[in-house]
């Protein structure tokens, strides 16, 4: 189990441990790679979007379209009908 090198004997690893290792090694790496590419398919916000979009993603969630509080001003300079039927895509009147 040992090389004989001059005067110097050195001990090696069996052969199939040295096979184990290798195959441990390339299963590593394979997973490695596999969980890179899969990564990549991801959509990650703060790798993918450009710079400034979380700053104006964050604006535009803190936005509302209608808190409540001036719905009858609205309602009286509206023009549009309050008699007029409701609109479903896809009917015709």
């Amino acid at each position: 189990m040992g090389q004989s090198f001059g005067n110097t004997f050195y001990l090696s690893r069996p052969l199939w441990v040295e096979e184990e290792l290798l195959e441990q090694e390339f299963l590593e790496r394979c997973f490695q790679e596999m969980l890179d590419d899969e990564e990549k398919d991801w959509f990650i916000p703060s790798r993918d979007l450009p710079q400034g979009v979380g700053q104006l993603q964050q604006q535009l969630n803190g936005l509302s379209v209608n808190d409540g509080r001036n719905t009858d001003d609205i309602l009286s300079k509206s023009k549009l009908n309050p008699d007029a039927k409701e609109f479903v895509p896809g009917v015709k009147y």
